[in-house]
């Protein structure tokens, strides 16, 4: 079985015989990991429950989390799921290896579609289930939405899209994800959205792939799936909080498979998730943290503010001697969007991720902004 080197260690590689300008403070806007703490309320819930400690956590996750995210999904997209409808998981990146393996260990030949460039376990997944790899390519000229391709689709098992999208920072509007879920239905692949980034918007709420599947009468989510997480949401990617909702059916045989892999949160965890799922204010606190860097860099880089995620997806032209020379010369790292993709997607813009505080923020797009001067 073989891996792509993950994005951040080819970013190593490419940097590894430079030395930084001295002149500067280092700064990283490599990785979509918030700086900012996560709020005390949610620390205060977790040291409280250490006791729990001495306790095995259930598979199927307590109810109190559970219930905290059934709350949550019908306060932000209006939607009553039952509990056959939600599975708990240990943030989001387990399950979008692990679901993969499940829902095609038993196809022949299986086939598996996701955005290009992607986040990379969704590569890791496909060969992990040595399904074949279809490419939805997001580009310039698409407003980096994929194409629903009907005559591809009609063959794949498994689709992931990824809205608001990681990198390029686009939106499917709800007109969008309704095609895309009757195309589910019609040509009877399971869709997956994964929808981490629903919560750092800057304006209008994304809508949930779920929305959608009810949008077009089916009520039941047959094919469509979601999932989310705090880690963004909350500033807690530690507490590895996620869940996976929509079809029951394909649920109640994963959580079934789920058992087996030994991944459920430890109980002090899911007590603060349930705190912190359960709470809304500081989620507006921290969009509003991301609205302010994105009016920074508007006013420094003249650019649109992205309607979600907190990313600036940058077109540069070549993006890895860029990546080499701002590090070089302003000591800033950036990541490549050639890691990001493959078969070219993802070639000629840089990954900026906004993720520090205000003043440092306005530090690291002056700087980008001088080096923009030398190097156009």
């Amino acid at each position: 079985m073989h891996f792509e080197k993950y994005p951040f260690e080819k970013l190593n590689e490419l940097l590894q015989n430079i030395t930084p300008c001295k002149d500067y403070e280092p700064l990283t806007l490599t990785i979509g990991e918030p700086q900012f703490q996560t709020p005390l309320f949610i620390q205060e819930e977790l040291k409280s429950k250490t006791a729990l400690l001495n306790k095995y956590p259930k598979s199927a996750g307590e109810e109190i989390l559970k219930n905290s995210m059934i709350s949550f999904v019908k306060n932000r997209f209006l939607i009553e799921l039952s509990k056959g409808e939600l599975i708990p998981t240990f943030g989001t990146r387990e399950v979008l290896f692990n679901f993969p393996q499940f829902l095609l260990f038993d196809k022949k030949d299986p086939k598996m579609a996701f955005t290009n460039p992607f986040y990379q376990i969704y590569e890791g997944a496909a060969i992990a289930s040595r399904a074949k790899i279809i490419y939805l390519n997001l580009e310039k000229e698409n407003s980096f939405k994929p194409i629903l391709n009907e005559r591809v689709l009609k063959d794949c098992d498994l689709v992931i899209l990824n809205f608001p999208n990681n990198p390029t920072a686009s939106v499917l509007s709800l007109e969008e994800l309704k095609e895309w879920a009757k195309a589910a239905l019609e040509y009877d692949f399971v869709l997956l959205n994964d929808e981490c980034y629903s919560e750092i918007y800057t304006d209008t709420p994304p809508p949930s792939l779920l929305n959608a599947s009810k949008e077009i009468g089916n009520d039941s989510f047959r094919n469509i799936l979601v999932i989310n997480s705090l880690s963004k949401r909350s500033s807690a990617p530690g507490l590895r909080s996620g869940f996976i909702a929509g079809d029951k059916n394909i649920l109640k045989d994963y959580m079934r498979y789920r058992t087996y892999i030994g991944c459920a949160s430890p109980l002090p965890l899911q007590y603060a998730a349930a705190k912190a799922w359960a709470d809304e204010e500081h989620a507006k606190e921290n969009r509003e943290r991301y609205r302010k860097n994105f009016q920074i860099a508007k006013e420094i880089l003249g650019m649109d503010i992205p309607k979600a995620t907190f990313y600036i997806w940058l077109e540069v032209g070549d993006d890895l001697l860029f990546t080499k020379e701002l590090y070089q010369k302003r000591n800033i790292k950036v990541l490549p969007g050639s890691f990001l993709g493959r078969e070219g997607a993802g070639s000629g813009y840089v990954r900026i991720a906004l993720v520090e505080s205000e003043e440092r923020t306005r530090e690291a797009l002056n700087r980008i902004k001088d080096f923009l001067k030398e190097w156009k």
